[in-house]
């Protein structure tokens, strides 16, 4: 008992918490050491409202983000304006906006020149349209020759996760918001100290907030010790700060550019269901086996860039073709994307919204969370009220039981447009999938929230044709039958507080 008090008390978070409210402190002692000035202060609170609530109104973001916003500036105006100063918006400082720039460019330069979403022709203009606009919006080219596989649990990727490290023979590049002890990264760890030992070059990207209660302090540092090159993204520092709205959620598993892992699976053992948290967790990932890895390859090495300060030469990466493809992935498409909260342009939410829009017989969809904007609600609810077969599977037990209510906010308008939503009985959905029409398909790390579509670095692949497109729906079918369907009574039939509580957390979601 004692070593676990021992253990909290001296836990990162709780020193660098410490440290934030010591600053919040300092500023009431000097409110109330200039208190003879009150008035002057109130009224340039009350103007610095003003400004912000006018370029709240004026900016270029999400309807649901500005109400949220207005709405405690102006039942607060005196705190109001300078706390959305502190949180609010998106901003950078000079320095990050030149490396961010930089990111952009290299990325541009590297996969900016390959347009060549006309071939894909033969699916229809709806497909056409939309590997034209990620080849335009988001620098990610469309490919053949590449191998898709789905894998419909974390269970099922990790053992072709640690067979495909084990050929690794130039390098192996991994990017995680999570990563935590145990039987997944320690299985995953052993295979990258033995490549090391054979000269392979092994590196490791992961999120600070995202492993803050699963890593030791300093983990990089040991890694390091290793032989494992490590970069920790966005440092979680002691200081009232926006900065640290902007998260890298990005999954990525890189092996000599031939070989490419996402989804939604994290390193930790929840995830493969080593260990129960909240039921059974269902997740999801894709492997790609071919020319589109180099496009994964260019993310994380531009990433890397950005986080390690450097400017190497990515030529130098450029794989080996694989020889022994699939003949039939010639006839089918591939198209990794990120996804950048820098550059003003809401590539994942566009892409399910392309999707959503072009859909003639249904959209499956399934997430862990349901907090949508405005334009992704009114796209659901148009494509069911014109008679396509909208259904979402959403989690029946919630990892975050706030964030859980939120979700459960969203049912109403949708139930009412004839959307079907099913909740996953068995524990946790924490899948990140779309499948159309039987013909297109994007499994990545994408989440239906505001974060997820606004503030973090996400990434994607749409697949076009592709064989494992039927894999995506026939798993999502098969996990309906282990599904609740949620009926707009049924959502009702709830007392007024708790009605009136999903009220007010609808209002406020974009801010969670």
């Amino acid at each position: 008992m004692g070593k676990k008090v021992t253990s909290i008390l001296f836990h990162r978070l709780t020193i660098v918490g410490l440290l934030i409210i010591l600053q919040v402190a300092e500023l009431v002692i000097l409110m109330a050491l200039f208190a003879d000035y009150f008035i002057y202060f109130y009224w340039f609170c009350i103007f610095i409202s003003v400004l912000v609530v006018l370029w709240i109104v004026n900016a270029r973001s999400d309807p649901g983000y500005k109400i949220a916003w207005l709405i405690p500036i102006l039942l607060f105006p005196l705190f109001g304006g300078l706390f959305y100063l502190a949180f609010g918006g998106n901003r950078m400082s000079k320095r990050m906006q030149r490396r961010m720039q930089g990111m952009e460019r290299r990325m541009l330069h590297e996969l900016g020149n390959s347009e060549r979403a006309e071939e894909l022709t033969s699916f229809g203009s709806d497909a056409v349209n939309q590997a034209r606009y990620l080849e335009r919006y988001a620098c990610a080219p469309v490919y053949r020759n590449t191998e898709a596989t789905y894998f419909p649990l974390g269970d099922d990727v990790f053992p072709r996760m640690l067979e495909e490290l084990k050929k690794a023979k130039r390098y192996i590049f991994l990017e995680y918001f999570i990563i935590e002890e145990g039987l997944f990264w320690d299985s995953i760890l052993e295979i990258l100290e033995e490549k090391v030992a054979q000269g392979v070059d092994v590196r490791l990207i992961y999120d600070d907030i995202g492993s803050l209660f699963t890593l030791p302090k300093d983990y990089a540092r040991t890694l390091e010790a290793k032989g494992i090159r490590c970069c920790v993204f966005n440092p979680f520092i002691p200081v009232l700060s926006l900065r640290l709205n902007n998260r890298d959620h990005r999954k990525l598993l890189i092996v000599d550019g031939q070989v490419g892992f996402t989804g939604g699976v994290n390193l930790a053992d929840e995830y493969i269901n080593y260990k129960v948290k909240y039921g059974h967790w269902k997740d999801t990932a894709i492997l790609l086996r071919g020319e589109a890895v180099w496009s994964m390859t260019v993310m994380f090495l531009t990433m890397w860039d950005y986080v390690r300060g450097v400017n190497e030469d990515l030529d130098t990466y450029r794989p080996e073709p694989v020889a022994d493809l699939d003949p039939r992935c010639a006839s089918y498409f591939v198209q990794p994307y990120t996804d950048s909260p820098m550059d003003h342009e809401p590539v994942g939410e566009t892409v399910y919204l392309n999707l959503i829009n072009k859909a003639k017989r249904y959209v499956y969809l399934t997430t862990p969370y349901l907090i949508i904007s405005d334009s992704v609600n009114t796209a659901l609810c148009n494509a069911a009220k014109s008679g396509v077969d909208v259904r979402i599977i959403t989690p029946h037990i919630p990892d975050k039981k706030i964030i859980f209510e939120v979700t459960r906010a969203h049912y109403g308008p949708l139930l009412e447009a004839g959307v079907q939503i099913y909740e996953y009985t068995p524990g946790f959905v924490h899948a990140k999938n779309f499948v159309v029409d039987d013909c297109w398909a994007t499994v990545g790390t994408v989440n239906m929230d505001y974060r997820s579509m606004f503030l973090h670095f996400e990434d994607g692949v749409w697949l076009c044709g592709a064989p494992c497109v039927l894999d995506v729906k026939r798993d999502f079918l098969e996990t309906l039958e282990k599904s609740e369907r949620i009926t707009l009574r049924r959502w009702r039939d709830h007392s007024g507080p708790r009605l009136l509580l999903r009220a007010v957390l609808r209002v406020f979601a974009p801010l969670m």
